[in-house]
């Protein structure tokens, strides 16, 4: 994990940084205020006569569209919502879970920020309503001929991205490791070689563990591109890596290739950006273990490379960064309280910022990406404000929603913790809990993929990004 990217000293800079949190920042329970009420009830007529939705025709074709590619045997879910009789089965708390937005893992605030994604599997009120209101009249069938044919999702056992790109161009697995039955948490940390003998751009990469014991026991995958990359190289967007945030010059560095947890399957870059890819070059991975009360033996992670065809080049470099929104803080939560952290870097050269993804623990409950431009403007860009432990969700930005930034722009991160009793996910609100690498211990980073850009390719997009708005 790289924190030199992010500038702790904030009691220089705290005029700035108020700025860019706003009233956020003063009130702790702020993202808990802001999560979504369960939706509005059709009327109690509709639900006595039993008018209202069905299995077959209303219910089955929403379960199929955002919930069962999880819910199938033999797939990531603890239960199955493949027919009639699994919905019936769990519907109550079926009911629960998409009423509170934690079903289908979809957790960020619907009322501010982007909300144009590549990959929303969110559902909207509507559906929430139609669910609610399926459940309170008894979960009845309806007509079964009514209902959509059986659907057919991919093997989770293979590459999801071989539909797409078919089977990857070069496979790297990480040395085999034992999980015991029982045990504390274990990080697993070999390196294997990268077999190239020229330079390669990456457009894809999956990151699959095995398969159905491994997703069980792995908690998150780190692969680290380890290559001797030498003096900056020019023409690929390389103001943008010639400067660290102190604004030095410095070497170019891969970096962070690709993190995985469960909730993520891989990244595809855009057809303008890549990884770069050279001779000798090796991945250095973290697999962290925990125990599920059987062993595993000889369990081993997979990363899936898809390469550009050979010799092209594209135009700009994607840069996967950590942003540690607790740095210097030591994540001091004392028990039966609430804390927040931020935190903030200023972008050296112009970029497109790809995605967002929070990560912090058990008593983690929201974080929030804003950006504060060379002009004083402030803008929320991404706000989670139900954020679930357990499910790692990267908010990917739609083509014309990723912010473009110039350079200059501030972002600024915040972090709310909750260490009370009303935190469902609070194992222990009695305990004094501070920053580690342990799930009962906790963290506030996010993973965010920035492609620099050139200034001339910059101010092309915004130039075409406002174009298509003024469209009819």
């Amino acid at each position: 994990m790289t924190h030199s990217m992010m500038n702790t000293r904030l009691a220089s800079t705290l005029a700035i940084a108020a700025l860019a949190i706003g009233a956020a920042s003063v009130d702790a329970q702020a993202p808990a205020r802001q999560v979504a009420a369960a939706p509005p009830r059709a009327p109690a007529a509709a639900v006595a006569t039993h008018e209202g939705p069905v299995w077959s025709k209303d219910v089955a074709p929403i379960l199929q569209n955002k919930c069962q590619v999880c819910h199938t045997p033999g797939s990531i879910a603890p239960i199955s919502l493949m027919t009639y009789a699994d919905a019936k089965r769990f519907a109550a708390r079926i009911k629960s879970r998409v009423a509170t937005r934690r079903m289908p893992p979809w957790h960020l605030d619907k009322t501010v920020g982007i909300q144009q994604y590549k990959n929303d599997r969110s559902l909207s009120d509507a559906e929430i309503a139609t669910i609610v209101d399926w459940v309170d009249a008894g979960a009845p069938e309806g007509d079964p001929k009514l209902a959509p044919p059986p659907a057919k999702f991919p093997d989770p056992a293979v590459w999801q991205f071989a539909e797409k790109f078919g089977e990857p161009d070069l496979v790297i697995k990480s040395a085999p490791y034992n999980v015991a039955a029982r045990g504390q948490d274990k990080w697993w940390r070999p390196t294997s070689d990268v077999p190239l003998t020229e330079e390669r751009w990456v457009k894809a990469i999956e990151i699959k563990p095995q398969m159905p014991l491994g997703k069980k026991v792995v908690h998150h995958v780190l692969a680290s591109l380890a290559q001797d990359e030498g003096p900056v190289p020019q023409g690929v967007a390389s103001t943008a890596h010639q400067h660290d945030e102190t604004g030095n010059a410095r070497p170019m560095s891969a970096g962070l290739f690709m993190e995985w947890a469960l909730g993520k399957t891989g990244e595809i870059f855009n057809a303008d950006a890549g990884k770069l890819m050279l001779p000798g070059a090796k991945i250095r991975w973290e697999v962290h273990y925990y125990a599920i009360g059987q062993e595993v033996k000889n369990d081993q992670v997979e990363l899936g490379i898809w390469f550009y065809p050979k010799g092209y080049k594209p135009k700009n470099r994607t840069i996967l960064n950590m942003y540690n929104v607790a740095a210097g803080s030591e994540l001091d939560i004392p028990p039966g309280q609430k804390t927040i952290t931020q935190n903030y870097t200023v972008l050296r050269a112009p970029a497109r910022i790809e995605n967002f993804q929070p990560h912090m623990h058990m008593r983690g409950k929201a974080m929030m990406m804003e950006a504060v431009y060379p002009d004083g403007r402030r803008e929320v860009l991404t706000h989670v404000n139900n954020f679930q432990w357990n499910w790692h969700n990267n908010y990917i930005y739609a083509d014309d929603a990723a912010p473009l930034l110039p350079k200059g722009t501030m972002l600024v991160f915040t972090a709310w913790h909750d260490n009370t009793k009303a935190n469902l996910n609070n194992p222990d609100p009695e305990q004094w809990v501070g920053w580690g690498d342990r799930t009962v211990d906790e963290m506030a980073h996010a993973w965010v993929d920035v492609t620099y850009l050139e200034q001339d390719d910059f101010d092309k997009q915004v130039a075409a990004r406002r174009a298509k708005r003024t469209q009819p």
